[in-house]
């Protein structure tokens, strides 16, 4: 069975190019089956990027980056981005996407959640999670967060609130200092644990 989160999807490689309107900038992206979010900007992404806090000093991770959006938007806030996926084509197309809006202080690394980026910190991890790889992965996100997170830096996550948002909430009070929600809306809750 091919999911998005499968380092190399099964299906068939379709592109469909979308234009978005985010945190008030134009965007373009390659979108791709087999990619988390096919021909369409997520709801619970576009939730999240309208709410993360950023700051223009600091170097963030987008954790399961998909095709980019989150990391690119953010981009254009911060000093530096460093984007990361499992799956092999996503990575490809969040490659593209980032000549596509030119970025130039962002990069993309292939792998499994944190080991692209064993023994770094940042400032945020910011990420809309694989809800359907399961809660052990879910599990692995929240709890290994402060151990790549400076000092009062922040974990943003996005979650259904039907599918996993009490789950997510408690983990992160078991492992951060304090945890806020920026935002709810259209099924969906961003939450910030600080660090």
């Amino acid at each position: 069975m091919s999911h998005y989160y499968s380092k190399e999807p099964q299906v068939p490689l379709k592109t469909k190019m979308i234009e978005v309107f985010v945190r008030g900038e134009y965007f373009k992206f390659i979108t791709a089956s087999g990619v988390f979010s096919f021909g369409k900007l997520d709801r619970g992404t576009q939730l999240l990027i309208e709410s993360v806090v950023l700051d223009k000093d600091w170097e963030v991770l987008d954790l399961g980056c998909g095709y980019g959006v989150i990391g690119i938007v953010v981009s254009k806030f911060v000093k530096r981005v460093v984007m990361t996926d499992v799956n092999r084509r996503a990575v490809n197309i969040a490659k593209k996407n980032l000549k596509i809006n030119n970025i130039k202080n962002a990069e993309v690394r292939w792998g499994y959640l944190y080991e692209p980026v064993a023994g770094e910190k940042f400032h945020s991890i910011i990420t809309n999670p694989p809800v359907h790889a399961g809660k052990d992965v879910l599990r692995e996100i929240v709890i290994n967060a402060p151990l790549h997170l400076y000092d009062g830096g922040l974990l943003q996550i996005v979650i259904r609130t039907n599918q996993g948002a009490k789950y997510i909430k408690t983990l992160m009070e078991e492992s951060f200092k304090e945890v806020v929600e920026l935002a709810k809306g259209s099924g969906f809750r961003v939450y910030a644990g600080i660090a």
